[in-house]
């Protein structure tokens, strides 16, 4: 008889989180990445919601570069509370990322490519 999915094993959103932040921690300076692009590298292929999710639940004090993660149409995306979309934007330009008169960061030269070669 098979398992139902309420009887299946769910993965430990800890550890899904902490491959997330792995992931954002590699981001350099002066880069971005989108919420899909980390899910993907986090091993989590389809779900940059939960990427959103993590970094929203970031600790406070924890050293990980959240500010450099957008949305996949080069854009922060818009908080419901608070003014950190302002910050996040702030921290980017300090950065040297620049963004367009419509609030867009061009991907194309700002995104971040984990080199394959790395070792």
């Amino acid at each position: 008889m098979p398992l139902s999915d309420s009887r299946l094993p769910t993965p430990d959103p800890r550890s899904a989180y902490a491959r997330i932040y792995a992931v954002v921690k590699r981001i350099p300076r002066g880069r971005v990445a989108t919420y899909g692009q980390v899910a993907t590298l986090a091993g989590l292929d389809g779900h940059a919601r939960q990427v959103g999710y993590a970094l929203h639940a970031l600790p406070e004090g924890i050293d990980v570069p959240w500010h450099r993660v957008i949305n996949a149409r080069g854009e922060i995306s818009p908080r419901s509370a608070g003014d950190s979309h302002e910050l996040q934007r702030m921290l980017l330009e300090a950065e040297g990322v620049e963004f367009s008169l419509d609030g867009r960061v061009a991907l194309r030269r700002y995104r971040w490519r984990e080199r394959k070669d790395k070792q």
